[in-house]
């Protein structure tokens, strides 16, 4: 387990508000040598905290404005199998596991409610599910984010070994 101590945490924080942030601009606005940016993302990077740098699309721009949960009741021993299928589904953005009633929760995108609908009885037909439950995703109040948990995580941790955090 990687120990995060502000630095990093800011250096994060500071990647989600803008991913395209080069190490030049992250060292000046942190006040710290580009050699340790470039040191901490390496660390980030390497011990997995950090897993890479993706593009953050308005689906809606591209015409696939509905979005739904369809969470899926399976037979547990083909998770495997079932998680195999839903890979297949391109309308399928994220798919996890949990606990209660259903076993999967899948995010998806379509063009309309009812390409939703088609998607849904597509995924109760995957052998092993049992049943779907459809929730339509209306608005998204509040977007995936760490920052905040972050900062709290890391408020008392120190700057790092050599550097003293900015006034």
């Amino acid at each position: 387990m990687a120990t995060l101590d502000r630095l990093d945490a800011e250096i994060i924080g500071r990647l989600e508000q803008s991913g395209r942030a080069g190490i030049a601009q992250l060292a000046s606005d942190l006040g710290v040598s580009r050699n340790t940016i470039q040191a901490r993302m390496r660390r980030l990077e390497e011990s997995g905290v950090l897993r890479g740098f993706r593009p953050e699309l308005d689906l809606s721009a591209i015409g696939l404005p509905v979005q739904a949960y369809i969470s899926l009741e399976v037979d547990q021993r083909m998770i495997p199998e079932i998680i195999d299928k839903l890979e297949a589904v391109p309308e399928v953005l994220e798919a996890r596991t949990q606990a209660g009633r259903e076993d999967l929760v899948v995010l998806v995108a379509s063009s309309s409610v009812s390409d939703i609908q088609r998607i849904s009885i597509d995924l109760v037909n995957i052998a092993g599910v049992r049943h779907t439950d459809t929730t339509l995703i209306v608005n998204t109040v509040v977007p995936y984010r760490v920052w905040p948990l972050l900062d709290r995580h890391t408020s008392a941790k120190g700057w790092g070994r050599s550097t003293p955090p900015p006034r």
